[in-house]
């Protein structure tokens, strides 16, 4: 989601992901102009110092130098993962480059409406899978599995009438 509502604002966007096999995805559906592969050093070392900003939403420890390393002057890592571990922050590149590193979870009520309108006003729709309610064991075992694209979402339509006889 971040991806489409970025560039509903109008931002140039590039995608990072240690699989390549996501590049695709992020450039022919997400809209995402570029795609760095996190594990190639020859794309990291190229991106180096061009990035304004980077929304973080990995959940899983990994290390922040190499992202703080992609920020331009002044930029800024948004955190919205929330790794078990502690967070290991390379100080001095933060202060030489006076970039900023920040947290987010979910905003109240107010700024939900706002995103809910914008992403009404600009057709940002979520990816998503409906799922029967009677599918949800089958769901988490594909969760289990890593067998899930984006989201699923139980769909309630007629789960609450009653059984005619």
């Amino acid at each position: 989601m971040a991806v489409k509502f970025a560039k509903a604002f109008g931002v140039k966007v590039t995608v990072l992901s240690t699989s390549p096999n996501k590049k695709k995805e992020a450039i022919e559906h997400l809209g995402a102009d570029s795609f760095i592969v996190s594990r190639e050093q020859d794309q990291m070392q190229a991106a180096m110092g061009t990035l304004d900003g980077i929304i973080d939403t990995v959940s899983a420890q990994h290390p922040l130098a190499p992202l703080i390393s992609l920020l331009k002057s002044n930029g800024k890592l948004v955190l919205v993962g929330a790794p078990e571990k502690p967070l290991e922050l390379p100080a001095f590149s933060l202060l030489s480059g006076r970039k900023i590193v920040a947290g987010s979870l979910i905003g109240g009520m107010k700024e939900t409406q706002e995103m809910v309108d914008f992403a009404a006003e600009h057709n940002v729709k979520p990816d998503i899978e409906v799922i029967p309610v009677d599918y949800v064991n089958t769901a988490m075992k594909r969760l289990l599995k890593a067998d899930v694209k984006y989201r699923f979402v139980i769909g309630i339509t007629n789960t609450l009438l009653k059984p005619t006889s």
